[in-house]
């Protein structure tokens, strides 16, 4: 058998491109030195995977933002206003991935949006009526001709033609449909350069595949690549899928003229059985996807290798590969020092994954079952240290049907809570963070290390808090936020505190362009020893007569954003959680706090790409974790929450059905689409959807905003609008969020003199 992987993480093992490319973005890096930066980076990996024996290594997996902008940027994607900037070919590339305000104009960014089921956000591509689609780019031949100079014949890798037209934004005229023969053409030229470079397999992804797909798709999907395939001459041709099943089109696969086709084993829950029904089509590989890219706990060998002989016993030639792209997990175990032996024996980062699968190819030519290899991957699957905790498991048998109920109904509490807080109409408020600048990082830095004692640290934080308060009350902000100076992470900070966890010193993963997160570990059982936040929001309340707002990270969003256990089940650990920040809650409401946000920014995060199985196996547990997180305080606290960079349109109903009284959420770079979908179901939750994109550095000018707003008034009704940024302020500079700020206030204010 040979190895494979998807694709490879590009920030670097220590983010040495995201602190390059945010030196750029200031100025103080030329291109230059951001190209050699990212050039290191490529043959450090390419080096790496070479060694560790990877007999197929991608390339143009790298990207300096996101693949899927570099694929627009490749095919001549790039909107008018964006090209009218006459920027240089990267600054125009920012420009689409980050918004642009400058001397050559003032435009947007794309739209974000989650990359199917993980916490990686994808820029998505916009695409007009007057744009043509033609091969102009040169960045996968660049990178193939890089890695073929030292040495190392790669397979490039191409976001493929059926994804990039059912991703893309239309907002023209011209359907999907209209431009497949100018993709056709593109794809083809694409294979016919890398051919003549002297490329041998190139990876088309096509993760869209795991969706319900109608007869329309299918057939869109086959026009395609009958067109494509019927000039591929000398190169071969990998159709590779992940974080899910191809059951609607399977047979398709197999009777293209693909020569290897890549399947999740992990993700697919009907992976196994196409295969089995349907055998596998003689001539191809299959590029077996057994080892979790999405997940850092070791690969069981013998599960896997059980696959892999079921496969070699139909006489199915095959490849062993990661179920989807490396992206998606921290670079290697090599930079962790603190953690014990007993946990890290049980974990693989993507560099240790590239030696499982090593291991796995010689296991699969012995037989392995006394092999030492294989005797000891077993053990480990034996028995964790640490991981039981009976009180825990006891509380969550103790919950009851009424536990996930809130009384009086949500009318009868809106009513309350409008005589409780007397906000005027169109209240104003943040998501929660504020600007964490270099003197809050260095301060946090100097307690971890021990260069300071606890009450400096804390004397530091309750300073930035007080400024904060007078800073949000000068603006003239409405419900008010302590500004989170002590949190690094709204995932990690939660997981620090609580019982069950474990936690990394430089295991990041990217999040969106620059932005990395280092997510926790759940180890074992989870619960909460003490107060978390308390003390915090008390302070921030006491420096002011508005309302503060305790700032609380949900249980779906800490299980989403963390490494999860896989001995227990999501539901048992998301009512783990559930129930520490339950305690939270009635811990901040007992000490004067009467609004309380419960983020729950990942909450779609995992919901199954197949709507099938929506209910069954994700919501019928979600929901009723946050509604459990809430269900015990007053009528008269009034209960956030937020979400973001998510499509939501569809799965409106279950996020009313989270029974909290006010959400905010992300709106400003999907142009409001939302609205909608809220007047057509009724939507009874008071809303706040985001007025102004926080991943942009612009600042919206008041009639940006009051434009936004009034849009939202001809769909939600002034007495249920909140007006709210539509993410956390943590990544931006103090300068724009004043200068943005001050202009929702002023917007809200003037909306405000109108309909009063």
């Amino acid at each position: 058998m040979r190895t494979s992987i998807i694709g490879y993480p590009r920030v670097g093992g220590l983010r040495e491109l995201k602190f390059a490319t945010e030196k750029y973005f200031k100025g103080d890096l030329s291109a230059d030195e951001l190209q050699n930066t990212a050039k290191q980076i490529r043959k450090n990996q390419w080096l790496l995977q070479s060694n560790t024996g990877l007999d197929f290594i991608p390339s143009n997996d790298f990207s300096f933002y996101d693949n899927m902008l570099d694929t627009a940027v490749l095919f001549h994607i790039i909107p008018k206003r964006y090209a009218d900037l006459k920027l240089s070919a990267l600054d125009t590339y920012f420009a689409m991935a980050r918004g642009y305000q400058g001397e050559a104009g003032d435009v947007k960014a794309f739209a974000m949006k989650k990359w199917f089921n993980t916490n990686y956000h994808y820029m998505v591509p916009e695409i007009d009526d007057d744009i043509e689609i033609k091969l102009v780019g040169t960045k996968p031949f660049d990178e193939f001709a890089e890695a073929k100079a030292i040495g190392i014949q790669t397979k490039p890798v191409i976001t493929g033609a059926f994804t990039l037209l059912k991703l893309l934004r239309y907002v023209g005229n011209k359907t999907a449909e209209d431009y497949a023969e100018a993709v056709i053409r593109s794809y083809a030229d694409l294979l016919s350069r890398l051919s003549g470079l002297g490329a041998e397999w190139v990876q088309f992804d096509e993760p869209y595949l795991v969706y319900d797909l109608t007869e329309a798709d299918i057939t869109l999907f086959e026009k395609l690549y009958n067109g494509i395939l019927s000039s591929k001459k000398d190169v071969r041709i990998l159709l590779q899928t992940y974080f899910g099943d191809v059951r609607d089109c399977y047979n398709s696969l197999l009777s293209l003229d693909f020569d290897g086709i890549g399947l999740d084993f992990m993700e697919g829950k009907e992976t196994w059985r196409l295969v089995e029904q349907n055998g596998f089509a003689d001539g191809k590989l299959l590029f077996a996807g057994v080892v979790n890219g999405k997940n850092i706990w070791k690969n069981q060998y013998e599960k896997t290798l059980a696959i892999l002989d079921s496969l070699q016993s139909k006489g199915i030639d095959t490849v062993i590969s990661t179920s989807c792209s490396l992206l998606h997990v921290p670079y290697t175990l090599k930079n962790e020092t603190r953690l014990p032996k007993k946990y890290t024996d049980h974990f693989a980062f993507a560099e240790e994954k590239l030696a499982e699968l090593a291991e796995l190819k010689v296991l699969s030519e012995r037989v392995y079952t006394q092999e030492p290899a294989f005797q000891a991957n077993r053990a480990l699957f034996e028995g964790r240290p640490d991981c039981n905790d009976p009180s825990v498991q006891e509380k969550v048998a103790k919950i009851r049907s009424s536990d996930f109920t809130r009384l009086p109904a949500f009318s009868e509490r809106e009513a309350l809570q409008k005589k409780e807080f007397a906000l005027p109409a169109f209240p104003t408020t943040t998501i929660g963070s504020f600007p964490q600048t270099a003197d809050v990082k260095a301060n946090r830095t100097a307690f971890r290390k021990g260069n300071i004692t606890e009450s400096e640290y804390v004397a530091f934080n309750r300073r930035k808090i007080a400024e904060c308060v007078e800073w949000q009350e000068e603006i003239g902000l409405d419900v008010l936020v302590h500004g989170e100076f002590e949190r690094n992470d709204m995932v990690e900070y939660f997981g620090e505190q609580l019982n069950g966890y474990l936690f990394t010193e430089k295991a990041w993963v990217q999040s969106y362009g620059t932005r990395c997160v280092k997510p926790p570990l759940i180890w074992g059982d989870v619960s909460r020893s003490k107060p978390m936040t308390v003390a915090w929001s008390v302070y921030a309340q006491s420096l002011t007569d508005k309302p503060m707002k305790g700032m609380l990270t949900g249980p779906v969003t800490i299980l989403n954003w963390s490494f999860p256990r896989e001995d227990i089940s999501v539901r048992e650990s998301a009512y783990q959680i559930a129930l520490a920040i339950r305690d939270e809650v009635l811990d901040l409401e007992a000490n004067g706090i009467r609004v309380i946000q419960i983020d729950e920014a990942a909450l779609r995060e995992k919901l199954p790409l197949r709507r099938s199985d929506w209910y069954s196996e994700y919501l019928d547990w979600a929901i009723p974790a946050f509604r459990l997180v809430h269900s015990g305080v007053k009528a008269e606290t009034q209960i956030h929450t937020h979400m973001c960079y998510s499509e939501f349109t569809d799965m409106i109903r279950a996020i009313d059905d989270m029974d909290a009284d006010v959400i905010t959420f992300e709106a400003s770079r999907s142009d409001l689409l939302i609205l909608d979908s809220l007047k057509e179901n009724n939507f009874k939750t008071e809303v706040g959807p985001g007025v102004y994109d926080i991943h942009s550095p612009r600042v919206p000018s008041v009639e940006e905003i009051r434009a936004a707003l009034d849009k939202m008034l001809e769909k939600i009704s002034p007495e249920k609008l909140w007006v709210n940024p539509d993410c956390g302020l943590k990544t931006r500079g103090v300068a724009e969020t004043t200068a943005s700020l001050k202009n929702l206030v002023a917007a809200a204010k003037e909306l405000r003199n109108e309909n009063h």
